[in-house]
């Protein structure tokens, strides 16, 4: 790294002063002492000579240190300098309109003053601009405290706000922005939590104190998983005979979507078919997928049925224009027809159906890969990029998932599991929802145990797709990144407070590991006392 030393002399009011600067004799300059000949007092010799005057006083600083930040910045060039501080009468500019909504947001946190976009310069101004730096990530920025003043630009508006968190943490309870470079950029371009709101009931409230912390955290992806088994959690204008008596309203959803955005966070909805459809299956019934001997089959839906594809792509087209983002979850894994020793014996209109449509060779797992296929073109259609959980991929199937459908991968426990390595070598994006890492399953039901931030920093890393161990390095551009996920199967197990209380330290531990997959620079110990402090 290239040390740049910088002796600064302008500094900002409301910023400490620093160090006198001390000579080789180590005497202050600023002390302004005579010294008279040795044995002799100057008041007895009132006629010796007065000699030169010392210089005036100057300022010295001691080499600035990085910021201490969660995640921790890519690098920082120090120098030398007071640093920056808020203070009262102080001001955001921005150099572009763009930017009005991060300088407003920064300055009301910091106590200063929105003055738009302007061209003077002003001691303590916070300088919000974005760059022309093409082909550069558009969520990195570069943040310069000098001279009592801070810039901050970036290519484009996600970046910029990234560097006002940096800030924000810099000068939180006190603290002052050290004087250098600090040049940042996430490793991965996915950093997400994902909140299952279907199983148990989160108000809006405690969802949009969500929003503020991932955004604090530069995390810029919230999955909503709102239709289960257990409810349907979001109020239905297509099919309201679905919606679970406690939901979000479409209103307080627009408002988290909302505030989402001004946080550079996309929600990512999930709408989880063919299985988990219990909540839609009570409303209708007669769609409920029943076996060769006329049992139910819990939360599946009969995809022979054409009016199953058809009530959920009345639900997909209709939510599509409530979640504005390019990302769609289409959940299907766990459709349990297919968990069955002979799913053609066991479900013979699943196997006709299939047939019918692929052939004589067609099986139940190709019907459910072409119910997979038809979801994702419906979401398509509104210009989305669809996932699916890993278990939704089959194995030596005739049908094959559309390439463009990215392995949400969180599991390597199912019947005919899959290595991550399968879905590498096919040129798949992935994204890590590892389970024994990154899921947070209300109430530890069969072998979950709630995770841990520290082993969360320790251990995991974007390549640690299944289990404890990596994937080759040589993948690592397709995985896009990854996501904590809140599961809420024994619902009542904790309250919302709870839940908060639990993630807290796991979701830090995330981001960080998103941001910068590298072993920390940070004990644990001391991560931990880092996130005390900036809480």
């Amino acid at each position: 790294m290239l040390i740049v030393a910088v002796v600064v002399v302008t500094v900002a009011a409301g910023v400490s002063l620093g160090l006198l600067a001390t000579g080789d004799d180590g005497e202050s300059a600023g002390s302004e002492q005579r010294r008279s000949a040795p044995g002799v007092s100057e008041a007895a010799s009132p006629a010796a000579p007065e000699k030169a005057p010392t210089p005036s006083p100057t300022r010295s600083y001691p080499l600035s240190k990085a910021p201490r930040t969660i995640p921790a910045v890519t690098s920082h060039t120090a120098a030398r300098g007071p640093g920056w501080r808020p203070a009262k009468e102080e001001r955001v500019v921005v150099n572009d309109a763009e930017l009005a909504d991060e300088g407003r947001l920064v300055a009301g946190e910091l106590g200063l003053t929105y003055a738009g976009e302007k061209d003077d310069v002003r001691a303590g101004d916070v300088r919000l601009a974005l760059n022309d730096d093409e082909g550069a990530d558009p969520e990195s920025y570069s943040m310069t405290v000098r001279g009592g003043r801070v810039t901050i630009t970036g290519p484009g508006e996600a970046g910029v706000f990234y560097g006002t968190r940096t800030l924000k943490q810099e000068v939180h309870d006190g603290g002052t922005a050290p004087e250098g470079v600090v040049r940042d950029d996430p490793a991965k371009p996915v950093r997400g939590f994902m909140l299952d709101i279907a199983r148990k009931h989160f108000t809006a409230d405690w969802i949009e104190d969500r929003v503020w912390e991932l955004g604090d955290l530069k995390f810029n992806q919230l999955g909503l998983h709102f239709s289960d088994d257990q409810g349907f959690r979001i109020e239905s204008t297509s099919h309201p005979e679905v919606v679970s008596q406690q939901h979000l309203t479409k209103a307080q959803v627009r408002k988290i979507v909302e505030l989402a955005a001004s946080r550079h966070i996309q929600i990512v909805p999930e709408i989880d078919s063919p299985g988990h459809l219990g909540a839609v299956i009570a409303a209708h019934p007669d769609l409920q997928l029943r076996n060769v001997n006329g049992v139910a089959t819990r939360g599946a839906i009969d995809i022979s049925k054409p009016a199953s594809a058809e009530i959920v792509d009345d639900l997909l087209n209709e939510f599509a224009g409530l979640f504005p983002g390019n990302q769609w979850h289409l959940g299907a894994d766990e459709y349990q027809a297919l968990v069955v020793a002979n799913p053609e014996a066991s479900y013979p209109q699943l196997a006709t159906a299939a047939r019918a449509a692929y052939g004589s060779g067609g099986t139940v797992a190709d019907l459910t890969t072409g119910w997979l296929n038809g979801r994702a073109a419906t979401v398509r259609a509104h210009d989305r990029t669809p996932r699916a959980w890993n278990d939704g991929f089959f194995r030596d199937t005739s049908v094959q998932p559309d390439k463009d459908i990215q392995v949400a991968y969180w599991t390597g426990k199912e019947i005919g599991a899959r290595l991550p390595l399968e879905y590498l070598r096919e040129g798949r994006k992935v994204i890590n929802y590892n389970d024994e890492f990154l899921y947070y399953v209300l109430g530890e039901p069969q072998t979950f145990v709630y995770p841990t931030g520290e082993r969360i920093y320790e251990q995991w890393t974007p390549r640690v797709l299944r289990g404890t161990t990596a994937v080759p390095a040589t993948y690592d551009d397709q995985i896009l990144g990854g996501s904590f996920a809140v599961w809420c199967d024994l619902a009542n197990s904790q309250t919302q407070a709870q839940v908060a209380a639990g993630i807290r330290m796991p979701l830090r531990a995330t981001v960080q590991k998103l941001w910068d997959a590298d072993e920390p620079e940070l004990s644990w110990t001391e991560f931990r006392v880092l996130a005390d402090r900036l809480d």
